[in-house]
């Protein structure tokens, strides 16, 4: 890695504290009675009922939603044998993705020692804490044997990630491309480049998939495995052939897949030829592939092509399995992850990227082709929809097989899976991929102000923005310096500098002279506006297409810049106002409140307008809008200004989006408890809890916004503005880095939807 990355992981583990993982109770520790149900004398309550029945455990502690992701740090990434303690930063997160993803918990355990013995009775003597084990980062052939030794001795899922996670990605992938050939894997040849743990995993697959093992060719530094070599361990020698080639050219003449778990450049291009037609490539070595793919495709364009790399179509990325397949095995109480499961969960894989993409998925990656074929073969790992495909399939598995000790309804399982879509740790993903490569011209009003430089700097590494900054050089070179930032004053960046640009500046002057001296501006203000406040000058160079969005304010009271920005960037056709929408990332997921900033006193037609805007950006984060139209009264209880107002609101709103999920008026609880909406009303038009909540007044939605993300101390999203010809928005005063950064995202992924 360059310079810059490696500062940059190291910053991001060490700050703002070490490391990438934390402890929080799950229950309230408020007092006496707490302390006495949650240890002595009640905690022995559990403790008894555990004694009588040990799956009790399930039912009383954190067990069936707890994984240990374990190391001894032999083979690590691309580092190879760092040792157990040098591998935790990956264990760590390794356990931050099973979080992320799939809401598992995970302790990471690195243990010290390279015998095999020593390690399986470590491991095995864990089997009371834990619902399922992740080894990891195990060399071969040691993890072979541990692995086999460890399902014989636990009653638990063991699962080595780096064989079989990767086998179940690229099965699906093989799946897919199989599939848009007109062929099946029956009928397939396959010659490998690698014999290692994960060679061998997915070629194991694929067999029990329909793969034929007599058109299997597996290669390896040494050469073809052939039934002559000697010292080969019996997973690897049943697919040693009866053949005098010992070397990967010679036995590439007619094979449809290349499947490459090995080394860099080991794959010419001069041998691609010798492939049968429409080959599918799987270069999966990382960092740099065996072939990279522009190579293989300016030799072979009919072939199908995928890598392990983030940056070329067709990843190949355990992400898309891990978290999924023990979720469904922790929830269905599987004793192992057997082979039905495997291949569940790589069915699924491949049939979810045959579907069509759905639309708030399309829309979330900005408007990006997401249709199967040859370079979407496989599902983008912030596919949304994963959870609740892969994890349902591996339930049904483990069921079907005999190896679960829950028996679920799979439907009403993979509807409630599908509600944990929202999950906080997720709601900038999509807008994050929309946006990244993007490098959209942005202009930051307060260029001198640190947390938008802080900002900038991160929105560079992200690869979202060329930025543009409003800033005076001298402050900016005084500054610099002392914050440590590594981008560069026009190289990076382009500063437009009040006191230096002349040119630029009078061009802005002229152009806001033609609007402001109509909008209650004085003539002798107008040249002062551009050159002394920064929220004129950056949305001038906006309105005048010298740059494609917009972030001001951050330094003074909101209000005020939005009278700046209003006067200066015109409503979208056909719309009355501009709204401000919020979003708040809370433990149970996103909640979006409208309108948090603009209009003081909504007419019903701007309640409906304000809620139609804001669906809209719910379904560009990925989500599906449930949408609450609230007021102190439930359901026609009042006859109040406030409740005929959102009455008549949700009959607006459902004229013009018949199929928008929206109901009202009602009180906030209700609109976040389904139970108690069912309660009062049999036929709500939505599911679950609200994730959009239109509110009756400024006042309102101000009041809540703040007080929910003061009392649970979670991160805000936004405020953005809604209703404007053009992507801006106006920082809160309060607005940190990591918010900024957000909004960056927003904006270049705006801007890269409307093309």
């Amino acid at each position: 890695m360059d310079d810059n990355t490696r500062r940059n992981a190291l910053d991001y583990h060490r700050f703002p504290q070490p490391g990438k993982l934390r402890i929080e109770p799950t229950k309230r520790m408020v007092n006496q009675r707490d302390l006495a149900l949650a240890y002595s004398p009640g905690v022995a309550a559990p403790c008894m009922e555990i004694a009588a029945d040990p799956d009790k455990a399930l039912d009383y502690t954190a067990r069936g939603n707890l994984v240990a992701v374990i190391s001894n740090g032999t083979a690590v990434l691309g580092l190879g044998a760092i040792g157990a303690l040098a591998s935790k930063p990956v264990m760590e997160g390794k356990a931050v993705l099973f979080k992320k993803f799939a809401d598992i918990d995970v302790f990471d355990i690195e243990v010290d020692t390279t015998d095999p013995d020593k390690f399986v009775e470590a491991v095995a003597l864990l089997e009371p804490t834990f619902g399922g084990i992740n080894l990891e980062d195990i060399k071969a052939p040691e993890c072979f044997a541990i692995e086999a030794r460890l399902k014989e001795r636990m009653n638990i899922p063991v699962f080595h990630d780096d064989q079989h996670g990767t086998a179940i990605v690229v099965a699906a992938a093989v799946r897919n491309a199989l599939v848009l050939q007109g062929k099946t894997l029956a009928e397939a040849r396959l010659v490998t480049s690698g014999a290692g743990a994960a060679a061998l995993a997915c070629v194991d697959l694929l067999v029990a998939m329909g793969l034929q093992p007599d058109n299997v060719t597996m290669t390896d530094k040494d050469g073809v495995i052939h039934s002559g070599r000697e010292g080969m361990l019996p997973n690897m020698a049943r697919y040693a052939r009866d053949t005098n080639a010992r070397t990967l050219p010679e036995v590439l003449p007619g094979a449809n897949i290349f499947l490459g778990l090995s080394a860099p450049g080991v794959l010419k291009p001069e041998w691609l030829p010798l492939l049968a037609d429409n080959p599918l490539i799987f270069a999966l070595a990382n960092p740099e592939p065996e072939i990279l793919p522009d190579v293989a495709r300016a030799a072979r364009p009919d072939a199908i092509i995928a890598t392990g790399r983030s940056d070329f179509p067709n990843q190949v990325n355990n992400v898309l399995c891990f978290p999924y397949i023990f979720r469904g095995a922790l929830d269905a109480g599987a004793t192992q992850i057997n082979e039905a499961m495997k291949a569940a969960a790589a069915e699924a894989i491949a049939a979810l990227a045959r579907l069509p993409a759905h639309d708030d998925v399309a829309q979330a990656y900005g408007g990006r082709k997401l249709a199967f074929g040859p370079e979407y073969i496989i599902p983008t790992p912030f596919d949304p929809r994963l959870i609740a495909v892969i994890a349902p399939a591996v339930a049904k598995a483990a069921m079907d097989s005999g190896v679960a000790k829950r028996t679920l309804d799979i439907d009403e399982y993979r509807r409630a899976l599908a509600r944990q879509n929202t999950r906080s740790g997720q709601l900038m993903l999509p807008v994050f991929e929309a946006a990244r490569g993007s490098q959209r011209r942005i202009v930051y009003g307060e260029g001198e102000d640190n947390r938008v430089l802080r900002a900038i700097q991160d929105a560079l590494d992200e690869g979202i923005t060329r930025p543009v900054i409003i800033a005076r050089r001298r402050i900016l070179e005084r500054k610099l310096p002392d914050l440590g930032l590594r981008f560069e004053l026009d190289r990076d960046i382009e500063v437009i500098d009040p006191e230096t640009d002349h040119a630029i500046m009078q061009e802005l002057v002229e152009g806001y002279r033609a609007i402001a001296a109509r909008k209650g501006v004085a003539a002798a203000e107008i040249v002062r506006h551009v050159y002394r406040r920064p929220t004129v000058t950056a949305a001038m160079l906006l309105r005048l297409g010298k740059v494609e969005a917009a972030l001001v304010g951050g330094n003074s009271e909101y209000w005020s810049q939005v009278e700046h920005v209003l006067r200066v960037i015109d409503r979208k056709p056909g719309y009355g106002r501009a709204y401000a929408l919020s979003g708040l990332i809370l433990d149970a997921g996103a909640l979006f409140i409208t309108d948090s900033h603009m209009v003081p006193d909504p007419t019903p037609e701007q309640v409906a307008e304000m809620t139609l805007l804001a669906a809209t950006e719910l379904r560009h984060f990925g989500l599906k809008p449930r949408v609450a139209l609230l007021s102190h009264s439930n359901f026609g209880s009042s006859h109040s200004p406030s409740g005929r107002k959102m009455r008549a609101a949700l009959k607006l709103v459902r004229q013009a989006a018949p199929d928008l999920e929206v109901d009202g008026e009602m009180h906030a609880d209700a609109a976040l408890s389904q139970p108690l909406r069912e309660k009062l009303i049999p036929d709500s038009r939505f599911e679950g809890s609200a994730n959009l909540l239109v509110m009756p007044n400024l006042d309102s939605a101000n009041i809540a916004l703040t007080a929910l993300a003061a009392s649970s101390s979670s991160p805000t999203v936004g405020p953005m503005m809604m209703g404007l010809s053009q992507p801006i928005h106006v920082l809160t005063p309060g607005v940190t880095s990591r918010g900024i950064l957000n909004l960056t995202a927003i904006a270049a992924a705006e801007v890269a939807r409307e093309g």
